[in-house]
């Protein structure tokens, strides 16, 4: 452990390590209900997804444990499988496999991004302000997700929405379930949302919201995995093209974003701001979404919830060789996963919404020419019920703001080159 991990040299040791990877499963094990919830709307089969879940998680960890030696998990990400579900499948009318075969050509781009340092060129073209609401409008958008599977938010006629009958059923199950997360996270403790959906699918079984089928057990062999269930009739599309590059824009700046957030809470980033091994992390997380993909689930991320593992102890690959190996464990309870209901997990979702919105703080609002696009970008996420349509306004309107102002010295080359793909998007 100490020749593979270098433990001496990071200040730690195997049992600090291993008690940061179990810290880190457990506040990112949401996933393993949540993921398999989501995707489901599409039609793909629950079991599948979650044996494709739990795989890639694992792949992914354990890629960047023995690659990059660093303490950081992966997994599918939230807010891509809202946008996989949701925009991709139920409002662009894709079918699942077309999606799945959009985040394998995206985990492929990323490889090759990953090899030849382009990232860093598209990184640079996008306005801070753009990549700091585009965190912002994700979680309000999962966000309010969880309150419509929960019916805490209901279709209206009239308002298009309205407040749903929150005294019974599933939404008053959600709500316990909110309050009882809200108040484990507020006295810190570890695994507060994991803890919040198993608390809530226990308080929906006398409410008539959980149900335990007859001859139920936790424990079961594996589902198989939705093995290559590609569709490339469509990739040269426009649609296609725009899907793809929305998985990939969102996990560049969800990897990026969480690399430098958990390492420098490590302690192990550099002074200049450099991470250690950034391009092998890089490339851990795109082997992990073509592994992902390949296997039926949406794009792997990188999770910020790596940073609970971190204020353990966790500085090396171990802690997250530890995540990757319960991930793999969790495959046999599979049943115990999949018996929580929509009620159970919408707290979680509501929750890493609010996660979700602390770059809000980083945004300039003194500068409406910065300000006015950050804001479509954010509101027009939930509001258009999509991320796509979110990012394509704010990018739009920062390049229309700064060239009428006379500020077009501010967009980069590559700023123009894709506000004139969306426009051409929405023209043809």
């Amino acid at each position: 452990m100490e020749q593979l991990f270098k433990l001496k040299q990071h200040g730690t040791t195997v049992r600090t390590e291993i008690m940061a990877g179990i810290t880190t499963f457990m506040t990112m094990a949401y996933i393993l209900a949540v993921n398999p919830d989501i995707l489901s709307a599409t039609g793909m089969p629950a079991g599948g997804v979650f044996t494709a879940t739990a795989l890639a998680s694992m792949i992914a960890t354990l890629l960047m444990a023995f690659m990059a030696n660093l303490p950081i998990a992966l997994a599918p990400g939230m807010g891509l499988n809202a946008f996989f579900a949701f925009t991709v499948v139920l409002t662009m009318g894709y079918s699942w496999q077309l999606a799945l075969t959009a985040v394998f050509v995206e985990g492929i781009i990323f490889i090759l991004m990953s090899f030849f340092n382009i990232r860093e060129a598209i990184v640079k073209s996008i306005p801070q302000n753009i990549k700091n609401a585009v965190s912002v409008g994700i979680g309000l958008f999962i966000a309010f997700i969880g309150l419509q599977n929960a019916g805490i938010i209901a279709n209206n006629d009239a308002t298009l929405v309205s407040l749903g009958d929150v005294t019974k059923g599933a939404p008053l199950v959600a709500i316990i379930g909110l309050v009882v997360s809200g108040v484990l996270l507020a006295f810190k403790v570890k695994g507060a949302l994991l803890i919040g959906i198993v608390a809530t699918t226990i308080i929906g079984i006398p409410f008539g919201v959980t149900s335990i089928p007859k001859g139920w057990s936790p424990v079961s062999a594996p589902a198989a995995p939705l093995f290559m269930q590609f569709e490339f009739s469509q990739i040269f599309t426009l649609d296609f093209v725009v899907v793809m590059f929305t998985f990939l824009f969102v996990d560049i700046f969800d990897t990026i974003g969480t690399l430098v957030g958990v390492t420098t809470q490590a302690g192990i980033i550099s002074k200049n701001g450099e991470i250690p091994k950034v391009k092998q992390a890089l490339l851990a997380d795109a082997i992990g979404t073509v592994a992902g993909a390949a296997l039926g689930t949406s794009t792997v991320t990188s999770y910020v919830e790596s940073a609970s593992g971190v204020a353990e102890g966790g500085r090396t690959g171990l802690t997250s060789l530890t995540t990757g190996i319960l991930f793999g464990l969790a495959l046999f309870l599979s049943p115990l996963f999949l018996l929580v209901p929509s009620a159970a997990t919408a707290p979680a979702l509501i929750l890493v919404g609010l996660f979700m919105l602390s770059p809000v703080k980083d945004i300039d609002l003194s500068d409406f020419t910065e300000a006015i696009p950050a804001f479509l970008t954010i509101i027009m996420m939930p509001l258009a019920y999509s991320i796509a349509e979110g990012l394509v306004f704010g990018i739009l309107s920062y390049i229309f703001l700064k060239a009428i102002t006379g500020k077009a010295k501010d967009i980069s080359i590559v700023t123009w080159i894709v506000g004139a793909f969306f426009i051409l998007k929405h023209l043809l």
